[in-house]
């Protein structure tokens, strides 16, 4: 009788540990090559690069994870190895795949890793033109995109299995603020998720860093993921069988230093994999619980010009402040002028362990800065790159101007720069969702922008 109830002790203990560290929780993992069929292709970025790849240096990649803690609860992340997310393939696959597997619109996650070595998607922006059949070809090849990401998606629900969710935080150094080196904010953190089978084997690992993938200029012709892809090649050549998946951060204002060679790339990518090993061996924080995801989609008001300036513009022998100008007043003549860019903010949220933070466009650091201030309670992991959008500045950035200011708004279809609202307006946005998914506490009072 006494060893019966031994037994029965020994039983609930196991399945009470198991439930505190998440065997409750089924993880899926999938991926797909998406580096295009047909090549030479044209590579997105740099505006100076006018000429189509040479080769590969290794491929590019969409993989997904797939969360679930019940059947009618699963949650889709999305990484992929290109410069930004184009609305019409988040679009299109949030309704293939989400029909498909029952997973709800606002349960989608994308991340571009902002590769500047990466094929190229359409639409394209400003400065980039292509002849008709060039044209056709990046259509098709971005229909591949679409298919590539919903046979990720497909794979991962294919094998969802009980998991146990771990997270922790190291720190690479090579970012930096390409703005004001010495003096204006980075943020060298590496958060890590680890995903591992019941049996304790890796199965992924997910991290973040805030720092554009552009070690290799635009000379480089070669297609690969840049020190992004590196990391993620080293991490599953170290755990066999495992996917390693790329966030990128707020990294709008960040640049590798220095750069300029694949050897540099190489070495920031070993850099980043020792820091995400070096999580991995040391003692990490068990994440448990169900998920809770919101989205919400704010408008960002632009500074219009009046209407003659665009015409001026239009007749500018500079073929960007020319390009500019006509997709605005196209806008203009067909019914529908950009007055504003609809941005998507979204939150996943898994127990009180860990949430996700995603924003649009490139973000500028000082929004993930200001993100972990006002919710320093929260295990907090800030992601940009979510859907393409332009250059998001912070109020500081925004006032001091430059390319992140605004400047870049004449390599796109952007009417001008953002009003000083901007940084706020992102902010609240930001709240809706953290409330929405059950923010521990915060936020904080207003923390000034770095």
């Amino acid at each position: 009788m006494k060893n019966n109830i031994m037994s029965a002790i020994a039983l609930f203990t196991l399945f009470a540990v198991g439930t505190l560290l998440g065997a409750e929780l089924r993880v899926g993992i999938g991926r797909a090559i998406m580096t295009p069929d047909t090549q030479p292709v044209y590579l997105a970025g740099y505006a100076a690069r006018t000429t189509p790849s040479t080769g590969m240096l290794h491929h590019v990649w969409a993989k997904a994870l797939v969360f679930e803690d019940s059947p009618s609860n699963r949650v889709a992340l999305i990484t992929l190895d290109l410069v930004g997310v184009q609305r019409s393939l988040r679009d299109f696959v949030i309704s293939e795949a989400g029909a498909r597997h029952q997973i709800d619109k606002k349960n989608f996650f994308f991340n571009a890793s902002h590769t500047h070595s990466g094929p190229t998607g359409w639409p394209c922006r400003g400065y980039e033109t292509f002849t008709a059949a060039e044209e056709q070809m990046i259509l098709a090849q971005n229909r591949k995109f679409v298919d590539d990401v919903v046979a990720a998606v497909d794979m991962a629900v294919t094998n969802l299995a009980p998991a146990r969710l771990y997270s922790g935080k190291g720190s690479a150094g090579f970012a930096i603020n390409r703005r004001r080196r010495k003096v204006a904010p980075v943020d060298h953190t590496v958060p890590v998720l680890r995903i591992e089978a019941l049996d304790g084997k890796v199965r992924a690992v997910l991290f973040n860093y805030a720092c554009h993938n552009t070690t290799l200029t635009g000379g480089n012709l070669l297609i690969n993921g840049d020190y992004a892809g590196f990391a993620m090649l080293e991490l599953e050549a170290a755990y066999p069988g495992a996917t390693a998946l790329f966030l990128q951060g707020c990294g709008a204002d960040q640049n590798p230093d220095p750069r300029g060679t694949v050897e540099l790339a190489r070495k920031y990518g070993h850099e980043m994999a020792d820091a995400v090993r070096g999580v991995l061996a040391g003692e990490m924080r068990p994440v448990a619980g169900s998920f809770r995801t919101d989205f919400f989609e704010a408008r960002l008001a632009f500074d219009v010009a009046p209407l003659d300036a665009y015409y001026k513009d239009g007749q500018s022998k500079n073929k960007y402040t020319r390009n500019r100008a006509t997709k605005v007043l196209e806008a203009y003549n067909s019914g529908t002028p950009i007055t504003s860019l609809p941005y998507p903010v979204q939150a996943l949220r898994i127990g009180d362990d860990w949430a996700l933070l995603l924003l649009g466009g490139e973000v500028v650091v000082d929004f993930a800065l200001r993100a972990k201030q006002e919710y320093p309670q929260e295990n907090l992991v800030v992601a940009g790159y979510s859907q393409s959008g332009g250059y998001i500045p912070s109020l500081r950035v925004l006032k001091e101007g430059g390319y992140e200011g605004g400047d870049y708004s004449m390599y796109s279809a952007f009417p001008g720069h953002f009003t000083e609202d901007v940084e706020e307006s992102v902010f609240n946005a930001i709240h809706k969702v953290m409330d929405g998914v059950g923010a521990i506490a915060g936020p904080l009072q207003k923390v000034e922008a770095h």
